[in-house]
Order: C-alpha cells, then sequence, then structure tokens
C-alpha cells in the first residue's frame, strides 16, 4: 500500500525514460537509422547520468 503514494525517485525517473529510449530506437532502427541512432544517444546519456547518480547515492 505503501507504494502506491510513494514518490518515485529521479534515478527511478530515468531509467523509465531510458528504457522508452531504448525501445523508440530499437523500433525505429529499421524505419528510420538515423532517429535511431539521436534515440540511443539520448539514452547513452540518460545512461550515464543514472550511473552518476547511483555511484553518489552509494557513497552515503
Amino acid at each position: 500500500m505503501y507504494n502506491l503514494f510513494r514518490r518515485k525517485t529521479r534515478i527511478e525517473l530515468l531509467k523509465e525514460r531510458y528504457r522508452s529510449l531504448m525501445k523508440r530506437s530499437f523500433e525505429l532502427s529499421v524505419k528510420n537509422p538515423e532517429k535511431s541512432e539521436k534515440a540511443h544517444q539520448q539514452a547513452d546519456k540518460l545512461l550515464q547520468e543514472i550511473q552518476y547518480l547511483s555511484i553518489m547515492h552509494a557513497d552515503k
């Protein structure tokens, strides 16, 4: 019941955004490789931020 009202952390939100970008990149890979590459690059930037925040959170 607690999870129903709990706010998502920044890392959780970034992970959801990362998953959606990777899914979009995969779907676009056949139709439009340029857009697929752009989405993949954005996802990579998000992954770097997720890793950075995870490391910073682990230090606490």
